[in-house]
């Protein structure tokens, strides 16, 4: 797929609105496997989905390893966010529920992007972002609140909500930090596939050792290990490639805004497929994500000369080496 042929940031949101939708199918798949620890899950998910991402990009690392070896702190960063996120994603929805650890999760993401851009990238924030922003975390919060009565039977004590509240907390930072990592990357210039490959092999060979200690049940049943397979090829592999490519065309406060559509695929796919019940402020706040997305990916206003300005969809002007797939 060759970036000249889908420049823009419309095309950008399109890409990471994609990723978002097949993330929102983690979920639901992982309760398909439920002997398997969600350390596993998180694990066999991004570490497997990594180490492929690294290898498909292998020749481009190679060809530009010194480019990124200039840039190894933000390689370093983005590398342990990546090993971070899954662990404490994938433990948060075991600990509070699928529907609650997913929205805190992503739903956090944003804030903690745009806080990270304002400080060290010194970016303002934008009324098209924070018109979005609150659509997109009050329909997150009433998620939140719909699926608050479908916590994990398993882990029902009086920790297990709050403590999983708090690890979704951890996985939005680290989901901020690694798309901020990846995206200040992108922006010198080395191909988006080329940095995803890079960041997330990396990660992934961190996660290794974990999935060694808490991986034995994902070959205990071909059920399981079909789960796993799933979870690194589509959501973690083919959702991470058009993740990058989106963010080679928005910057990362945007792409973890418009992430926030997998809140309502995860709370749909609970309701068609594991049989929750979405209460009518689940529909409400599914529909203010709905919103904050129209927003966020409005074209970009035309210029006097009537030509389309290409800027990202929160304002800020598009360097030309975010183009670059």
């Amino acid at each position: 797929m060759k970036g000249a042929r889908f420049k823009g940031t419309s095309w950008g949101s399109l890409f990471v609105l994609a990723a978002s939708v097949l993330w929102g199918t983690t979920g639901t798949a992982a309760t398909f496997a439920p002997d398997v620890s969600p350390l596993a899950i998180g694990a066999v998910a991004m570490g497997f989905g990594g180490l492929l991402q690294a290898a498909i990009a292998a020749r481009s690392i190679m060809t530009l390893a010194a480019s990124l070896r200039s840039q190894w702190p933000l390689v370093a960063v983005g590398s342990l966010a990546v090993a971070a996120y899954p662990l404490a994603f994938y433990s948060s929805m075991h600990l509070a529920g699928v529907a609650v650890g997913t929205v805190v999760s992503i739903g956090s993401a944003p804030l903690a992007s745009a806080v990270i851009e304002r400080i060290v990238d010194k970016r303002r924030f934008t009324g098209r972002w924070a018109v979005g922003a609150v659509l997109g975390v009050t329909g997150a919060v009433l998620l939140c609140f719909a699926g608050g009565g479908h916590g994990n039977p398993a882990t029902d004590a009086g920790w297990s909500t709050p403590a999983g509240i708090g690890l979704g907390l951890i996985a939005g930072l680290t989901y901020a930090l690694y798309s901020w990592a990846a995206h200040r990357l992108i922006n010198t210039g080395v191909p988006s596939t080329t940095v995803m490959g890079a960041v997330f092999g990396i990660g992934g060979l961190l996660l290794m050792p974990v999935l060694a200690v808490t991986g034995a049940p994902l070959v205990a049943s071909w059920q399981n290990l079909a789960v796993g397979v799933y979870m690194a090829l589509v959501p973690m592999l083919a959702g991470y490639v058009l993740f990058g490519l989106g963010l080679a065309r928005v910057r990362a406060s945007t792409a973890t805004t418009i992430s926030l559509a997998e809140t309502v695929v995860a709370a749909l796919l609970a309701v068609v497929v594991v049989g929750e019940r979405l209460p009518a402020i689940g529909w409400a706040g599914a529909a203010l994500v709905a919103g904050s997305l129209f927003v966020l990916t409005l074209p970009a206003p035309a210029r006097s000369d009537g030509r389309v300005e290409e800027t990202p969809t929160d304002g800020v002007p598009l360097p030309a080496a975010r183009t670059r797939a």
